[in-house]
């Protein structure tokens, strides 16, 4: 009876051991950080109306060229996210320090410019033992490349007329440098003026093979070889 009684009582701390472990592992390896738009539920151009847009500004009232036209630089509150989808989940990494400038021109899309740079030091998954192996020597080497860019080299033509709070459909050809390693993407994107500031949201995908980089994934999840790279930017003059 006694030794049944300790080989109950261990096989429960084993259960309670496995059960700890598993959740402690799933919270490792999960995902932390959610993305979050800068221009979310926005009407498009076609179908504005009178609405009101979450940034508080009236939609519906026509934006000048004027408004629009010049040179403009990423706020504070820009975020580059890129997201790792595994066998388990979407994992997102965000980084919040990120400068740039956009030269806009609608009459002329030709003459249109726009360049990012990404602090890749402040990635961040929310899981600070993972963020330290992503960015060691084994993968981003950030130490040895400390920033990622993004150059545009076109812009699609944009439309003429704008209205305050719709968004207006951009596509963003350029080049994406990670790592030391260039590669040609497009962005995919939608643009709003809203209150006197430029909001473009914009999504790409790209391999790790295209940085030289190798799937990361473990004995216990499988990675997918591509992944998201998602512009959230807020522009200013």
């Amino acid at each position: 009876m006694k030794r049944k009684r300790i080989a109950l009582i261990a096989a429960g701390v084993i259960i309670v051991g496995v059960v700890t472990g598993y959740t402690l592992l799933d919270k490792s390896l999960g995902n932390n950080v959610e993305i979050e738009s800068v221009i979310p539920n926005q009407a498009t151009t076609a179908d504005a109306g009178e609405t009101t847009n979450n940034t508080g500004a009236s939609a519906g009232v026509a934006v000048t060229a004027e408004q629009l036209n010049g040179d403009w630089t990423l706020a504070e509150t820009s975020k580059v996210y890129w997201s790792v989808t595994t066998s388990k989940e979407t994992v997102n990494f965000v980084d919040n320090k990120v400068q740039g400038t956009w030269k806009v021109n609608i009459e002329d899309s030709t003459s249109m410019a726009g360049e990012g740079t990404v602090d890749m030091s402040a990635l961040d998954s929310g899981n600070s033992q993972r963020d330290e192996h992503v960015k060691g020597e084994d993968f981003l080497s950030v130490t040895e490349f400390p920033q990622s860019t993004f150059v545009v080299k076109s812009f699609s033509e944009l439309p003429a007329e704008w209205t305050e709070g719709a968004t207006v459909p951009v596509e963003m050809q350029g080049t994406l440098t990670v790592k030391g390693v260039e590669k040609d993407v497009t962005f995919q994107s939608q643009a709003v003026y809203s209150g006197g500031q430029l909001m473009l949201s914009g999504t790409t995908t790209v391999a790790f093979s295209d940085f030289g980089l190798s799937n990361p994934h473990t004995v216990v999840l499988d990675t997918e070889n591509n992944l998201e790279v998602r512009l959230e930017l807020v522009l200013t003059k």
